[in-house]
């Protein structure tokens, strides 16, 4: 499936989902020298084009992530950058992120919100259906896979920073045994819904976050580790893939020639020593 916008051709190469009123595919450029990968959204519902365009018109700020936005047919096409998910949900429960880790998470949460220069009611979508990604440096970043079926053009700042208060409470609940005075103030104004823009939560976390102290061994062993499970995992599968190959040659050389041709090097490395031989 290919799409023809007046600057690009994308070509679809997987497919994300398919909804009720839009799909969403990811996509590369028919162009040889552009190697990235994009993420489009294919409206076929009239009304949520309306929509959306008009939320767009009304924005505060003119500059937004949407790399170019064109029809096709009777669809109208939204094309965001596309990166990998590493989806928020997935790492801020457990042991392996400390106290001030879940802070930082959180200011970082708040801050790639404000700079998204999203309208409201496209970063609703995001935050309430999942779409914050956690980076190897503990920052943020949005994808863009977004169901439509929902959007509202009601949706202000407030409603926005009320979710993300959800989530960063829900990320500091994690260290809830510890002397936690951000989930504390987080979890009272919350409960009030007092928040009304992204700012005052920032202020508040920034305000009630753990002094930074130094961090015994066994507790930076263990972020190590968890930062980089994924690398860690991948290069633990190369090496077990390697030694069962090896071992799967070394199997196949016994059963054809009796022995191991690679030990033969240590063997007859001992056979004699000096001038003496040691098959007397």
């Amino acid at each position: 499936m290919v799409f023809i916008s007046p600057k690009m051709s994308y070509e679809v190469t997987a497919t994300r989902f398919n909804g009720e009123v839009n799909d969403c595919f990811v996509a590369k450029a028919q162009d040889e020298k552009n190697k990235s990968l994009y993420t489009l959204l294919v409206i076929h519902d009239h009304d949520t084009v309306r929509t959306l365009l008009d939320i767009f018109r009304k924005a505060i700020y003119k500059e937004n992530p949407i790399i170019e936005s064109f029809s096709s047919g009777q669809d109208y096409v939204l094309v965001f950058p596309y990166r990998t998910e590493r989806l928020l949900n997935d790492f801020f429960e457990g042991e392996g992120l400390t106290l001030e880790q879940c802070e930082d998470i959180s200011t970082n949460l708040i801050l790639s919100c404000i700079a998204s220069y999203l309208p409201y009611p496209v970063l609703y979508l995001i935050i309430t259906q999942g779409k914050l990604n956690l980076s190897r440096d503990n920052s943020i970043y949005l994808t863009f896979d977004l169901d439509l079926k929902d959007l509202d053009g009601r949706i202000r700042e407030s409603d926005c920073a009320t979710e993300c208060a959800n989530i960063i409470l829900k990320i500091l609940e994690s260290k809830i045994s510890e002397k936690n005075i951000s989930y504390e103030l987080l979890s009272k104004k919350t409960a009030n819904r007092s928040y009304s823009k992204f700012t005052e939560i920032y202020r508040d976390i920034k305000i009630a976050s753990t002094p930074v102290k130094k961090r015994n061994i066994l507790v930076r062993i263990r972020s190590f580790f968890h930062r980089n499970a994924d690398r860690l995992f991948g290069i633990l599968f190369w090496v077990c893939l390697i030694l069962g190959i090896i071992a799967l040659v070394m199997l196949l050389t016994h059963l054809v020639w009796g022995d191991i041709p690679f030990l033969r090097i240590f063997f007859n490395s001992f056979k004699t020593i000096g001038t003496e031989s040691l098959l007397k």
